[in-house]
């Protein structure tokens, strides 16, 4: 148990590390954190001292990173300067939704405002209620999303429809409008974060097969290439 929280620490460590370096500093920060939980679990059950004693000194410089970057994150957000961008290259992997904003997701979150003009087709439709079902898990006080997307026919309507009603039972109201002019595609949150995929909600490639790996956990999905932009805007 202690190797493979070892192993787990020391990979999400230099993960955090790449990207620290890559300016990805919101992922980084979770990763650091996350890391060095790990780290410290696994020096528990270590018995050699020589070895815990040099861990829980790269534990400590993880931490001390973890906290400069938290307070920069801050100030930044404060000035309503924070930006990060980053590449998802063709056929990345480890891009899921909850990867790009698990970590923006929280009870802070009463309000989510989605742009995208590609909710259409069946699989658009399933990507948003992807995303719905991470909302639903993880803001706890969500009350309302909105949906702005263009109109295609009354399958699409019907599967927004029936998001909604399944939505409604756990309290929280869809409202879809659509636009014949939208370009632009963003999540907005109430928390101030913005979150913009040049893609839009698909960005990933249609899977091999129905009982390949990736069908339902999209983190092990190929990705086609596109851009994520994260900032935040204290006004909203």
């Amino acid at each position: 148990m202690t190797e493979s929280m070892e192993k787990a620490a020391i990979a999400l460590l230099m993960r955090a590390v790449t990207l620290d370096k890559e300016g990805r500093f919101t992922e980084s920060f979770s990763c650091y954190t996350e890391g060095t939980h790990l780290l410290m679990e696994a020096i528990k059950g270590m018995t050699d001292k020589t070895k815990s004693d040099g861990f829980r000194a790269k534990a400590n410089t993880y931490l001390t990173r973890a906290e400069q970057i938290k307070a920069h994150i801050a100030a930044e957000k404060q000035k309503g300067l924070y930006t990060e961008h980053f590449e998802i290259h063709e056929n990345a992997t480890g891009f899921s939704y909850n990867t790009i904003l698990g970590r923006f997701l929280g009870v802070d979150v009463v309000w989510v405002h989605i742009e995208d003009p590609y909710i259409r087709k069946h699989h658009q439709c399933v990507n948003l209620l992807r995303l719905c079902e991470l909302f639903v898990a993880k803001c706890v006080q969500l009350k309302e999303i909105r949906l702005v997307t263009s109109s295609s026919d009354e399958e699409q309507a019907k599967k927004l429809s029936d998001i909604s009603k399944s939505l409604k039972g756990r309290g929280i109201s869809l409202d879809v409008k659509y636009s014949s002019t939208l370009h632009d595609r963003q999540i907005r949150m109430s928390s101030g974060w913005v979150v913009k995929i040049g893609r839009g909600l698909d960005y990933f490639k249609a899977p091999e097969g129905q009982m390949s790996l990736g069908y339902f956990d999209l983190d092990l999905r190929p990705c086609m290439h596109t851009s994520v932009d994260i900032f935040f805007n204290k006004q909203q």
